[in-house]
């Protein structure tokens, strides 16, 4: 009977089940009430008010739309230990909450500890089940004693008569987990110690099923040493919450005690504190304050994880950082990590002997790889676009007059400056009779007329008419370029070439080179962040190798996270947002030179050019490496780096001993990003403008 109400309520209609489900499931009895007269009044409105539209289902939002602050959140929670220590230690006995407030949890909700109790235990689903079995106890426990406060041992028992899962081992297993994962709150020691120091008297009130002894191992662990007593509720049958557990506090003491109870819970740990004569500080809930900024799309155990770490992290108080630093430790940690990890993977999977993370945007990645994979066999190397169309130049010109000179039409850049670019600036006193037109179409091409739609045509043939000479000068380039990786590559069969994206073309050319043009003994694969969207003029330019295996995307491809490959547009900023995020603060890597080599005088046709070229001469090869600018602001990159670096930290910290935390999907990888992207980028425009960035010459 029960089942057939259900069917004719619930299951008929895809809109009315879809919206009951959003109310009534994982809340408690007072939300299951609500649910169920939200669905009577659906089914009225259905039926006899023609509302017709609630039996489809509600259209879902494809992105989050958050609107994030142009400015640091670490803003909004500015403490002082110092303050917090003067105020508490004008009471006689200071209490504190424990959980969210002298402890954390690397996770966004109490309740995701039991996505890793379920992993240990094998069985599925015990998250759910583990919550639904406290709630029966304590409404259980009502039955008996006239309250809901249980003990953990009274919640196991439920659990081992629903799943047949003995007591103990659940006990002992989450209290286990417990201990791995809780750690002190940074901020709340420091109050803490300074307390102590001063000689006041601490206690711990808290509303919990875990029992006071394990409580005091737990706090003992993480530093908190001399506290007087713990009130747990499970002991006392009595909770903050009504307010009967601070009044087991007052009594136990003297009248004239002057009480102050420092917590999380706007309700428990304030009002019904003041209610029954103690002060209160109210310390807001980290995960509580970020909750509007961060991403809820992504799987369940790797978005715990990432929002529990960044919460915990910037709304602890006390300290506040720059927008720079958050960009890459709220946007980037994660990205890296899980770049780092894929790569790992696959590199282990597909027999890869030797890892190039090409530079610059290899710098930040080879800084976090080497940190969790020691071991494997990595090299910083130089390359760049600009390199690699120069070396190339003999065996794909379209590349490279489309690199050069098509890509730069209509930009306001000289012709003079575009055959320096390409360090032909020898070619410059050849251009007015090379021409082979009139007077008038020659004087379009002359050193300082701009490039335009209207003599790009006349500056490639004329180019082409030397292309000889051209080759034949690129030639010594390829030879110190092959001499450097020879030595890079020697010994692997199989090397990976380690880049950000988007085309591909960067490992691909060298792929080219070493494999076909330098001859050397070892096959390339190119590994990438992201590859080319549909809002590329060349969107399929890399499908043949990403098809082949020769090329593989973390974050999307055409083959996988289709969405995002719709949803990440260049024309948007979106590949500068994730450069942004591997800005490294070494110099742009301009090209390889034979022998010695001296930066020379701009315009002489030789290596300089107006981009300040810089000489490094490797003897031992007797080559030269050229690189171009920095970007600016040095500062604000080494903040995003930091920043990074300080996320892998922690989340390595608390999530090392649970190794499959670290497979994280390209899709969970990117789902921040898509948070700093919404409403119309705002976020990342604003952090774009902390920095200008050098364009690569081509």
């Amino acid at each position: 009977m029960r089942m057939k109400i259900y069917n004719v309520l619930v299951n008929r209609h895809d809109g009315i089940r879809s919206r009951y489900h959003k109310v009534h499931d994982g809340g408690g009895a007072g939300r299951k009430i609500l649910s169920y007269l939200y669905l009577l009044w659906m089914n009225f409105c259905y039926y006899f008010c023609f509302c017709r539209f609630l039996g489809r289902k509600e259209a879902a939002a494809v992105y989050e739309e958050k609107r994030l602050p142009a400015l640091p959140e670490s803003a909004g929670q500015k403490l002082s230990v110092s303050e917090y220590v003067d105020v508490l230690s004008q009471y006689d006995v200071i209490s504190f909450d424990i959980f969210d407030t002298l402890l954390f949890r690397p996770f966004s909700e109490p309740a995701d500890l039991f996505y890793f109790l379920g992993e240990r235990l094998g069985l599925p689903d015990i998250r759910r089940i583990r919550m639904e079995q406290e709630r029966l106890a304590r409404q259980q426990g009502y039955e008996k004693r006239g309250h809901y406060e249980v003990t953990l041992a009274e919640i196991w028992e439920a659990m081992e008569q629903s799943t047949g899962i003995p007591a103990a081992r659940g006990m002992a297993q989450e209290e286990a987990l417990e201990l791995e994962f809780c750690y002190a709150n940074p901020f709340m020691k420091e109050v803490f110690q300074a307390l102590r120091q001063k000689g006041r008297r601490i206690i711990c009130i808290s509303d919990m099923y875990l029992p006071r002894a394990f409580l005091e191992k737990l706090l003992e662990k993480n530093g908190y040493n001399g506290i007087h007593k713990l009130y747990v509720s499970c002991d006392y049958g009595k909770s903050k919450a009504k307010g009967g557990l601070f009044k087991q506090v007052t009594e136990a003491f003297p009248s004239k005690t002057t009480f102050i109870h420092v917590g999380d819970n706007g309700h428990s740990d304030v009002k019904m504190a003041e209610k029954y004569g103690f002060a209160s500080m109210h310390y807001p809930n980290v995960n509580r304050m970020a909750l509007s900024y961060r991403p809820y799309d992504m799987s369940p155990m790797v978005g715990a994880a990432y929002r529990g770490i960044v919460d915990n992290h910037l709304y602890q108080g006390g300290k506040t950082y720059t927008l720079a630093y958050e960009y890459g430790f709220i946007y980037g940690g994660l990205f890296v990590l899980g770049y780092c990890r894929f790569i790992h993977a696959y590199c282990n999977s597909h027999g890869i002997e030797k890892l190039l993370f090409l530079s610059r945007d290899g710098d930040m990645l080879k800084q976090v790889y080497d940190k969790l994979y020691p071991k494997d066999n990595t090299a910083y190397v130089y390359w760049s676009r600009a390199a690699a169309v120069k070396l190339m130049a003999e065996f794909d010109s379209y590349d490279y007059f489309r690199r050069y000179l098509y890509h730069r039409v209509n930009q306001g850049i000289t012709i003079r400056r575009i055959l320096e670019s390409m360090e032909l600036g020898m070619l410059l006193e050849l251009l007015p009779d090379s021409a082979g037109m009139g007077e008038e179409r020659r004087e379009r091409i002359l050193p300082k007329a701009e490039l335009t739609n209207r003599n790009v045509k006349a500056l490639e043939s004329f180019i082409r008419s030397h292309y000889t000479e051209v080759c034949a000068f690129y030639q010594e380039q390829r030879e110190a370029a092959g001499a450097y990786y020879q030595k890079e590559l020697k010994g692997a069969k199989r090397a990976a070439a380690i880049d950000i994206g988007w085309a591909g073309s960067g490992a691909m050319s060298l792929s080219y080179l070493v494999e076909k043009v330098w001859e050397l003994p070892c096959e390339i694969i190119g590994i990438l962040a992201g590859t080319n969207t549909v809002y590329n003029s060349e969107p399929d330019a890399a499908e043949p190798f990403l098809q082949s295996g020769r090329l593989v995307s973390y974050l999307y491809s055409q083959s996988h996270n289709r969405d995002l490959l719709k949803k990440h547009d260049p024309n948007k900023d979106y590949n500068v947002f994730w450069e942004l995020l591997l800005s490294s603060k070494m110099p742009q890597f301009t090209g390889f030179y034979k022998g010695r080599q001296d930066s020379g005088e701009e315009g002489t046709g030789g290596i300089a050019n107006q981009e300040k070229y810089r000489m490094q001469y490797m003897e031992d090869l007797d080559i030269t490496l050229g690189f171009g600018e920095c970007d600016e602001n040095a500062a604000g990159i080494g903040e995003i780096q930091k920043g990074i670096l300080d996320f892998v930290e922690a989340y390595c910290r608390h999530f090392g001993e649970f190794p499959y935390m670290f497979r994280i999907s390209g899709r969970d990888a990117y789902a921040p990003m898509l948070v700093a992207a919404s409403c119309r980028e705002r976020y990342v425009k604003a952090v774009k403008e902390c920095f200008a960035l050098k364009k690569e010459i081509i």
